[in-house]
């Protein structure tokens, strides 16, 4: 996630609801525990359900498995998972990531928003029910915390956590060896590299300099090669700022031109303020924003007839996205694009 502008004035602090629960007035890095289960919220034994059902993530006690006899006198055995003495399932899963509670709009990237938590929960149902991700190159771009491309790191062949600013980047770092063991992915098959959306795609080539840490994210001309071939990309909560919008899409037409086909799915929060220009409550950017690529309808066709090379999206239905992260309620102003790189024949 990048920001732009600054001044000498102090600048403006703002905080994602998703820390709303983290200590009052806490400044630096806090360590947040998000869990989840291969079963989504509210779900069953082989059930999925949509919606964004809230639960708790701790239990004040523990309560032993209730005992049934059927009509025949026969013992009846509760096939409900047990729960830990902390109130975690026995198949519960934990993401920890470091992050900062409150920022600057230049260090938005530093904290955790409900856009990524969204995406999280796309990736992690696609794990928990298909192979569709499984083993593949995925790539994260504005990546913040890394949250996403942690929970893809579960099943990838190799993640490519992208983002821009060295406080940004070290800590995705941070957040990949916070995670590597509990999460069970192997450190070096996830590369934390600086991508600026200024220079575009491909990013300059560069060589490592013991003098300068952050020469670490600097990108080998293999690993350019590498992300060219990622099939998967993965973006949350990139879409704030016109200027930045527009950097963004012109990196990404240029990654997906090239190379193996991809596909992009992006999850976005719509913030609505007051504009005089329109005389109305509007969502921030996200006008601009669906200026950037076709529509394709319930048809499989596109809304627009003289469609040039470029980029279709297709809107996914949230329903159909179950919630397995607890701590976060979801709300009614996210959404979620696919998008790929079409050329007409």
């Amino acid at each position: 996630m990048e920001a732009g502008g600054g001044g000498e004035a102090e600048e403006e602090q703002v905080m994602s609801e998703v820390h709303l629960g983290c200590p009052p007035r806490f400044s630096g890095l806090y360590l947040s525990r998000f869990t989840f289960s291969s079963l989504p919220l509210g779900g069953s034994d082989g059930e999925h359900s949509g919606g964004c059902e809230m639960a708790a993530a701790t239990s004040s006690c523990d309560l032993p498995d209730a005992v049934a006899v059927d009509d025949e006198g026969d013992l009846v055995l509760d096939r409900r998972r047990r729960r830990k003495r902390d109130g975690r399932r026995s198949d519960d899963h934990v993401l920890t990531v470091q992050h900062g509670i409150t920022s600057s709009l230049q260090s938005v990237g530093l904290q955790v928003w409900k856009a990524a938590m969204l995406l999280t929960d796309f990736v992690l149902h696609k794990s928990f029910t298909s192979s569709e991700f499984d083993g593949v190159t995925a790539m994260e771009i504005g990546a913040g915390t890394g949250l996403v491309g942690l929970a893809q790191a579960r099943v990838a062949s190799k993640v490519f956590i992208t983002d821009r600013g060295t406080d940004i980047l070290d800590n995705c770092l941070a957040n990949v060896h916070l995670n590597s063991s509990t999460l069970k992915f192997d450190e070096a098959n996830i590369h934390v590299r600086e991508l600026d959306w200024r220079t575009s795609w491909p990013p300059p080539v560069g060589t490592r300099d013991a003098s300068d840490p952050s020469s670490i994210y600097l990108w080998a001309a293999s690993e350019i090669e590498e992300a060219e071939k990622a099939t998967l990309l993965l973006a949350a909560d990139v879409i704030y700022s016109d200027g930045l919008t527009d950097l963004f899409f012109n990196t990404v037409r240029q990654l997906m031109s090239r190379g193996v086909e991809k596909v992009l799915y992006l999850t976005l929060e719509k913030r609505y303020n007051f504009s005089l220009d329109d005389l109305d409550v509007v969502a921030n950017g996200y006008k601009h924003f669906r200026t950037f690529f076709a529509v394709r309808d319930g048809c499989g066709g596109l809304n627009n007839a003289a469609f040039k090379p470029g980029l279709v999206g297709e809107q996914i239905d949230l329903e159909k996205v179950p919630q397995y992260i607890r701590e976060y309620d979801r709300g009614d102003d996210l959404e979620m694009w696919k998008l790929v790189y079409c050329c007409p024949d």
